[in-house]
């Protein structure tokens, strides 16, 4: 089911993150690339929703789908990452404890399919969480200024990326204590 509309969705959310980077090289004033830049992300954000709805609701639910859809979760938190480093909006110690975290974790949970032991790594609410943490803080430090003349969002997501790195660092120990039995039995 490569050309579902859930599928579809999740193709517009990898074809999406040029744009985001691209929008920073735009020749405008910093506060209205900044503003593209979120609305961007929080639309593209919005899909990652919207294409597990619709493939629920279509029952068009897929393994490529299901393959697809981390993977471009994570392209977009990368690149959204490493966009906010080169503007010094993020520490490269948070950038790297995420990006390595997404690294480890994927080919962890691809070496537990391959010996048939998916289950033990299978998504975990901790991990939803930061997910959240981390798509909250996003935009705000795209942001990068007052939301409604009130809110810091730099301040607000620093403070929610410091979170979301608690709950990254949380979520690998979780993952690997739970791959642990399966990765000692195949090593003695």
């Amino acid at each position: 089911m490569f050309f579902t509309i859930p599928t579809l969705l999740t193709w517009a959310r990898i074809v999406a993150i040029p744009l985001i980077v691209g929008v920073f090289h735009l020749p405008l004033d910093a506060p209205t690339r900044n503003l593209i830049a979120t609305v961007l992300f929080v639309t593209v954000a919005l899909t990652d929703w919207l294409d597990g709805y619709l493939a629920r609701r279509l029952n068009q639910t897929s393994s490529f789908g299901a393959f697809l859809d981390p993977v471009a979760d994570k392209f977009l938190v990368c690149a959204s990452l490493l966009v906010l480093l080169e503007l010094q909006r993020v520490s490269a110690l948070f950038a790297l404890v995420i990006i390595g975290r997404e690294i480890a974790i994927s080919a962890l949970r691809e070496w537990m399919a391959q010996i048939g032991a998916a289950k033990s790594v299978a998504v975990h609410m901790v991990g939803k969480l930061k997910t959240t943490a981390q798509m909250v803080a996003i935009p705000f430090l795209l942001f990068d200024g007052r939301l409604f003349g009130l809110v810091d969002t730099r301040l607000w997501g620093q403070w929610l990326l410091a979170v979301a790195v608690v709950l990254t660092v949380w979520s690998m120990v979780y993952y690997l204590q739970k791959a642990l039995p399966e990765i000692r039995a195949r090593v003695e």
